[in-house]
């Protein structure tokens, strides 16, 4: 039992009341009254509280995993056992990790009139891992607002934060968008030469004497050649940098988050585009290698993969990335690098590692805006500082490029799309 704000306002104005009648006797007595009267109300208050057989439950109803930097639902449903309205004050025990500046701890209040109610509010998780929920208090006081009763209902539940799955049908239409010939649209057929095989059929006058298969045309004592199709399931890697340059943090996620975030989304598009996806994560050493599939179980294999990935503090080493790619990877692919090169200085010292990962496959190199300099420049001091690092950052992209390396340079926040965006481009274009 607890008592109320207004139960205190009542009492003091009691006091207030009594300590004046040392000045005016008529208002000692008024006291006695008030006094009298605010235990009766309180009385009555605790006997409605407290009636055998009146109470309050409530059940948490939330998803067993949540998408990282995504609003994820959370329902609470609260069972009225009173016979009476009661104002009800509920607090769900959420993780802490799991706050946001709208949702620290979910606080509501509403009055329930009917046998069962339902409060609905979003959490958006900042860092992946694994967490729990506590208990749901609810604290219950009728009409009279004396006294409050305090239920403990619901159960620990942990959730588990994966990378941000929630969007995942929405860059999926990005696919769909660039996909019209393969959905039936518009049928078209590209015939070429060292692609995938179709099939061995008759010859006719005007095929190439080149793609002759002089095995099956002793086999069946005629001209037979190779039909190739085009190529279209090729391999797409993303090798993702775990180093201290992925520790800065934008937005309450750090860049290694939004990172995970974007190559679950692009393996996720690619795998739609009948391409095959793969993952190389790295710092030190390369700890977890994923050969690129496209079958049904790919997608779940790199969330699980993606889902215990954490931020190295140490020096990334871009030479045992390349020992890692050479090894494993023989098959032409598309390498999508997520690192930050803050200046010409870090990129000098691993441009040779790029180039070499550049000459056997096509790297496209990602790396991140710092637009909190830009935004919120304090002083023409800040602004000139935030200015110098946006040329910089231009000045890597160009250099980039002058040794034929594609760069993406993009907002955090926008890193999926873009990624996604420069993937059918490179696609389209048969790069």
């Amino acid at each position: 039992m607890y008592l109320t704000r207004r139960f205190y306002i009542a009492m003091t104005a009691v006091i207030l009341t009594m300590a004046s009648g040392y000045l005016w006797l008529p208002l000692f007595m008024a006291g006695r009254w008030m006094l009298l009267a605010l235990l009766l109300l309180l009385a009555v208050d605790l006997g409605l509280l407290y009636w055998p057989g009146s109470s309050l439950s409530a059940t948490r109803h939330c998803a067993d995993r949540f998408s990282n930097g995504d609003e994820n639902p959370v329902a609470i449903a609260v069972e009225n056992g009173y016979r009476i309205p009661v104002w009800v004050e509920i607090i769900d025990e959420i993780p802490a990790e799991l706050s946001t500046e709208n949702s620290i701890f979910p606080l509501k209040k509403k009055t329930l009139n009917s046998q069962l109610s339902t409060l609905n509010y979003t959490l958006i998780p900042t860092r992946r891992g694994n967490y729990s929920f506590g208990r749901i208090r609810l604290f219950a006081r009728t009409r009279v607002g004396l006294a409050e009763r305090r239920f403990t209902a619901g159960s620990e539940q942990e959730v588990k934060v994966y990378p941000s799955y929630a969007k995942l049908s929405q860059y999926e239409f990005l696919a769909i968008h660039n996909n019209l010939t393969e959905r039936g649209i518009k049928r078209i057929r590209r015939v070429g030469h060292h692609t995938e095989f179709e099939q061995i059929r008759d010859y006719v006058v005007g095929d190439d004497y080149r793609t002759i298969n002089w095995r099956a045309t002793a086999h069946r004592h005629q001209l037979m050649v190779n039909v190739f199709n085009q190529e279209r399931s090729q391999q797409i890697y993303s090798l993702i940098d775990k180093g201290r340059v992925m520790q800065q943090a934008f937005r309450r996620m750090t860049l290694l988050d939004y990172a995970v975030n974007a190559s679950l989304a692009l393996s996720h598009v690619a795998i739609r585009k009948e391409d095959r996806a793969g993952l190389i994560t790295f710092a030190g050493q390369p700890d977890t290698f994923l050969p690129a599939s496209r079958q049904q179980g790919q997608m779940h294999t790199l969330m699980e993969l993606l889902y215990a990935q954490q931020t190295d503090f140490a020096e990334t080493d871009y030479s045992a990335l390349c020992v890692c790619v050479n090894k494993y990877i023989s098959k032409r692919s598309l390498l999508v690098l997520y690192t930050n090169f803050s200046t010409l200085v870090s990129l000098r010292r691993q441009l040779p590692y790029l180039q070499q990962l550049n000459r056997r496959h096509r790297l496209l190199v990602v790396f991140f805006e710092d637009t909190e300099l830009t935004v919120r420049p304090k002083s023409p001091f800040h602004e000139v500082i935030a200015e110098k690092f946006a040329y910089e950052k231009r000045l890597i992209v160009s250099l980039l490029k002058q040794h034929g390396i594609a760069a993406l340079l993009t907002p955090p926040e926008k890193l999926s799309v873009n990624v996604i965006n420069k993937y059918l481009e490179l696609k389209q274009q048969n790069l």
